[in-house]
């Protein structure tokens, strides 16, 4: 809902602030538990030059993507080397940087950084001509490019996935003194750096180059799509279709969140930007604080699980499944749909628990009134998913999407884009693909271990032997090494380090392909909202004024569905479009969504009056029984929840 809305609705923004928080406060939050978005506020001719090389680089991309690719070695170090420039000229190094301009060491780095780079692109066909055999300068370049790889990504990403390459980095040379199936030969310094700087198996490998070409365009797609006030349409659509019911506010950040997530990739982004309005009315609604920020933060994390347009490493998943990315979209339909349902009759069941009303029909917008003023904006996506279910590329796609976003906003004056604008999101597109990219090229040295030493081969192995040869405990031992591994490392390396490693192993089991690498993805999203670190219950909680582990344990309970449904997909392929008809989708989609009612009401503690143990226990089980694949389990899940049903009906009678 934007300001104007507010006022127009009785509902001042200078009440939203006093229960949640201002702009700038949020703006100081986010940077405070956000690793991306703590980036310098730079004034005077710094701000300027940062400006100028983001819009650059938006350029370069632009440029390429439209009169063709460069070769990946040239087209993916000149993306780095924007990504390093920027790195050290917006990031400090320190959490006692100076955050208000760089300093000479960052400007001495950040030159490095496009020597190490451009020194590739320069000596492109030398590099080519020697083929493994580097010189000396080589050598020197390579492992200054290696190191400020590192630090790039620990300023904008973090420590935690600096750990984790460096450990990967350390095992190529440690390999002879390594027991058991870790062991292997070892690799010599230069084979190393050579192997991580000048090939495309290392740091300018799979991930830089998915990052160097269509997410960078959907980032910068996003941009667009975000200055022609597109969320602002979401919010009021939102409360134009649920602003009324039961619980009304909780139920518009649930489909205000999952429509932002088509254009915002970050899940803790996603829950400050729909929940600075969202969560101060739940609040003066009647939810709990830790409920309404637990809400905000589950629906915002499953943005990224949304098609048509998923978080960056639904485009890994891509390339490393070998399937087309419109696949893996329409792999994420059904999924996504349980995962929301799932969140809706939890608000649902809460807001009956509670009393809760929604707010008045003449306190919200009008549906007709919304889409006559800004309905226009909606179509970019619209031509984004008929780009992609056509067979255009995602290349093709996303920039399609980007000119259709200027078209669009064109044909309204108060939604049109100025020059100073389109300019504006050339500039934050970059500065939004810096995190993307940072990640991708920390990613890659994490990748070069494992396709120079074969790790993810014996890794793979060890986790099947660790669990016996069982699916099941291989799927449990792969949730929670993703679960850890995203307590401190993004989405997009989570998904590149367990994709390597636990993806085969669930692969040698039987398991699809595209299904193995969807659950690695899906775990590394979850684990933003999963105890104890839950980075977006943390900004949930931070705007409700709720307690930031408690609203973590409330997020999980809400997204329960995010837990089970990659477990049913392994075992029933038919929920991710595999190997599927119409009417076998049709039954697997009707039996999970009644299953999600009777799990939602189960942990909810109410389904048409408040459960008591034996109604809980019940509702869960036959909740479980419909989500499993099977006729018998569907019979007896619906018998369990009529049960209950017809049980809570006759006690509310008697009570009357």
């Amino acid at each position: 809902m934007s300001k104007k809305d507010l006022e127009k609705d009785k509902i001042s923004p200078q009440d939203v602030e006093k229960e949640g928080m201002t702009q700038e406060e949020l703006d100081e939050f986010l940077s405070s538990i956000d690793k991306e978005s703590s980036y310098r506020r730079l004034e005077g001719w710094q701000n300027k030059l940062v400006i100028f090389i983001a819009i650059a680089f938006s350029i370069f991309q632009l440029y390429t993507s439209i009169f063709g690719m460069l070769p990946a070695q040239k087209q993916r170090n000149i993306h780095l080397c924007f990504v390093l420039v920027l790195a050290y000229l917006m990031y400090p190094g320190t959490s006692k940087g100076n955050r208000k301009k760089f300093g000479v060491i960052d400007v001495i780095v950040a030159c490095l950084g496009a020597a190490a780079t451009l020194y590739s692109v320069i000596n492109y066909e030398p590099l080519i001509r020697r083929a493994g055999m580097q010189t000396q300068v080589d050598i020197v370049f390579g492992v200054i490019g290696v190191i400020l790889v590192l630090e790039a990504a620990r300023r904008v990403v973090g420590t935690p996935i600096v750990v984790v390459a460096s450990v990967f980095f350390l095992y190529c040379f440690a390999g002879p003194y390594l027991p058991g199936f870790l062991n292997h030969r070892g690799y010599s310094f230069t084979r190393v750096i050579s192997h991580m700087w000048f090939t495309t198996e290392g740091i300018i490998g799979t991930p830089l180059g998915v990052s160097s070409t269509f997410v960078f365009l959907f980032i910068l797609f996003g941009s667009f799509l975000n200055e022609t006030g597109i969320g602002e349409f979401f919010i009021d659509i939102a409360n134009a279709i649920a602003g009324w019911a039961r619980g009304g506010p909780a139920k518009v950040s649930v489909i205000s969140s999952a429509l932002m997530g088509t254009v915002s990739g970050s899940s803790v982004a996603n829950t400050v930007g729909t929940g600075s309005f969202t969560i101060p009315l739940m609040k003066r609604l009647g939810y709990h604080a830790n409920f309404a920020g637990a809400v905000e933060a589950t629906a915002s994390t499953g943005g990224q699980i949304m098609p048509p347009i998923m978080g960056a490493a639904a485009f890994l998943m891509a390339e490393f499944a070998g399937v087309p990315y419109k696949q893996v979209a329409a792999a994420a339909i059904i999924p996504a749909l349980l995962y929301f349902t799932g969140i809706w009759l939890s608000v649902d069941f809460e807001a009956k628990k509670l009393g809760l009303s929604g707010m008045t029909k003449e306190e919200l917008p009008k549906p007709g009134k919304v889409f006559k003023e800004k309905g226009h904006l909606v179509l970019p996506l619209i031509g984004i998913i008929y780009f992609l279910v056509s067979g255009a590329t995602p290349l093709r796609a996303a920039l399609a999407g980007i000119v259709l976003s200027v078209v669009a906003a064109a044909l309204k004056k108060d939604t049109r884009l100025s020059f100073k604008q389109i300019l504006g999101c050339l500039e934050s597109g970059a500065k939004g693909a810096l995190s993307v990219g940072a990640a991708c090229a920390c990613a890659g040295i994490i990748v070069g271990s494992v396709t120079l030493t074969g790790l993810g081969l014996k890794l793979g192995n060890g986790l099947v032997e660790l669990a016996g040869g069982s699916l099941l405990l291989t799927m449990v031992f792969t949730m929670i090494s993703c679960i850890i591994l995203g307590m401190g490392i993004p989405t997009t390396a989570n998904y590149v380090i367990t994709s390597t490693v636990a993806a085969p192993a669930l692969m040698q089991l039987g398991v699809p392909t595209l299904a193995a690498h969807m659950f690695c993805f899906y775990f590394g999203i979850v684990a933003d909202i999963t105890p104890p670190v839950a980075l977006a219950a943390y900004a949930g909680s931070g705007i409700s004024g709720g307690d930031p582990l408690k609203t973590g344990f409330q997020a999980v309970r809400l997204a329960i569905a995010a837990f089970l449904i990659p477990y049913l997909f392994v075992y029933n392929p038919v929920m991710l479009l595999i190997d599927a008809n119409f009417l076998r989708v049709i039954t697997v989609v009707i039996s999970a969504l009644i299953g999600m009612v009777g799990i939602s009401a189960g942990l909810s503690n109410y389904f048409v009056a408040k459960t008591n143990i034996v109604e809980k226990i019940i509702l869960l089980v036959g909740g479980f029984g419909l989500l499993v694949p099977g006729t018998v389990t569907d019979i007896m899940g619906v018998a369990a929840l009529v049960v209950v049903f017809f049980l809570q009906k006759v006690r509310t009678k008697k009570a009357n």
